[in-house]
């Protein structure tokens, strides 16, 4: 039997991870885009700070969304709005320190469009995207190793099997 649901609540990406490091460090490695390009993007064209307007770019992907800063609580809470002209959605990072080294980080990506399926199958790829985006953090900051997560769970040759 086939029934079709509706959706109660509109779907949200969410992610979240310790990182071993202090809040300042963590924090530091989402605004920072020489940082950030070590684990999530290929460049940006700036940093992010209170009212920031930027582009990121994944050139393994060919994609380069536009994003403007909506908040900026320095170690605490970061928010913005990305995407391109037709999807836009607003992450928000919340950076809460467990202990002097521990630092935990909760990601909400919210705001997807389009029909219920449409926005369900957007919350899930952004959420497995930002798990993607934490675990490549964490290594980094960690370990400083450069795992690569980000190009490698979509190359060009495998897109098809996808």
């Amino acid at each position: 039997m086939d029934r079709a649901m509706t959706l109660t609540k509109a779907p949200a990406a969410r992610a979240v991870m310790m990182i071993p490091r202090p809040v300042a460090e963590v924090f530091e490695a989402f605004v920072d885009p020489a940082i950030t390009a070590r684990f999530w993007f290929s460049a940006s064209s700036g940093r992010l700070e209170d009212g920031a307007r930027v582009r990121w770019d994944w050139s393994w992907y060919d994609v380069s969304p536009d994003v403007r800063v909506l908040a900026f609580e320095r170690d605490t809470r970061l928010s913005i709005e990305w995407g391109d002209e037709t999807s836009r959605t607003t992450a928000t990072w919340t950076f809460t320190a467990l202990s002097p080294d521990r630092t935990f980080v909760r990601i909400v990506d919210a705001g997807f469009e389009g029909d219920g399926d449409t926005r369900v199958a957007r919350a899930l790829d952004s959420t497995g995207g930002f798990h993607l985006v934490l675990a490549g953090a964490n290594a980094w900051l960690e370990h400083g190793i450069a795992l690569g997560l980000v190009p490698d769970h979509l190359p060009d040759d495998a897109r098809d099997l996808a």
